[in-house]
């Protein structure tokens, strides 16, 4: 049963941006809440979105894509929610909502939700809430975008969540290069060079990247990674990049390909999460226990494995 102020999976869908502000914010302050949980698997059970993900450096221009890629699905009559992963204040912890005073959407405007929150010390860009507001934001819209920090190889916390990853690099930044090296290239499904108006830096940047890429490219029945120049300031490339994006979820939809890349990230984020809450010794006691059944949601079962791992220590 739904603890106090916790809505069924049925409310959830039904009742608008209050009830998921709602949803989130107890999700936030009571993650173990067994409303809270019993939410959470049964939204993770009920997917409807294609979710994906952006990452890239700061000052790369992921906001001023979000923005262009709100309006193209919102005039094609897709509902979007974003969340905007910020930077941590030093001071309280909480995100600096830079990203999301960025993104321009109507307030008005049912079919977009935006939920900022802190990375906090998660260098990979992601906060610790937002594997939950994922499943419950993908259980509402038809599209969920994730805009993360992103900074160097941690960026790879994205795969954790995002159906499809969108890379983004700027023109003579060094940054194509950078990422050669760290291996970034190896996660995205599209890769994209912004600000692709500045011409032949842009062009050059393609080039780096369609390289690298092309010696991390995996063998067998892989998708082959899109390469594309957008210049979301002028409207330039973004038909394509979203024809790349919806390319790539038909692709995820055939021979099923999107329930098992679900289930190895719903796996990998509980293996993250014990390790996170009760450290490499966490691991060890839970065991088996970290095998999910297909389908299984595993919130459910971080909370059983927390309780076992607690009266395990406090028997000792």
């Amino acid at each position: 049963m739904p603890g106090a102020g916790i809505p069924t999976l049925e409310g959830l869908v039904s009742g608008g941006k209050r009830v998921l502000s709602a949803a989130l914010a107890a999700a936030e302050s009571r993650p173990d809440d067994p409303g809270i949980v019993a939410l959470l698997d049964a939204a993770h059970g009920a997917p409807r979105a294609h979710v994906i993900g952006l990452t890239g450096p700061p000052g790369v221009g992921k906001s001023t894509l979000v923005d262009g890629l709100v309006a193209r699905w919102r005039a094609a009559g897709r509902t979007v929610g974003v969340v905007a992963v910020d930077p941590s204040s030093r001071v309280s912890g909480g995100a600096l909502l830079g990203d999301r005073t960025r993104i321009v959407t109507d307030p008005d405007d049912h079919g977009v939700f935006v939920r900022s929150m802190a990375a906090r010390d998660r260098l990979g860009g992601l906060a610790a809430l937002s594997v939950a507001a994922v499943v419950l934001m993908r259980a509402v819209y038809d599209i969920v975008l994730v805009e993360t920090v992103g900074v160097g190889q941690s960026e790879a916390d994205i795969a954790m969540v995002a159906d499809t990853v969108v890379f983004c690099v700027q023109p003579a930044s060094g940054d194509s290069l950078q990422f050669m090296k760290a291996g970034i290239v190896e996660i995205p499904h599209i890769a994209v060079v912004t600000k692709a108006d500045l011409g032949a830096p842009a062009r050059r940047a393609a080039a780096d990247l369609a390289g690298a890429i092309d010696l991390a490219a995996a063998a067998g029945d892989a998708w082959p990674v899109a390469i594309l120049t957008v210049s979301a300031m002028r409207g330039e490339g973004m038909d394509a990049l979203v024809e790349a994006i919806e390319g790539h979820g038909r692709w995820l939809g055939e021979a099923g390909r999107l329930a098992a890349a679900r289930h190895a990230q719903a796996r990998h984020w509980l293996r993250d999460a014990v390790r996170i809450r009760f450290g490499s010794d966490g691991l060890e006691r839970a065991g088996a226990a970290l095998d999910l059944a297909s389908g299984e949601g595993p919130f459910s079962r971080l909370a059983r494995i927390g309780s076992r791992i607690v009266a395990s220590r406090v028997r000792k």
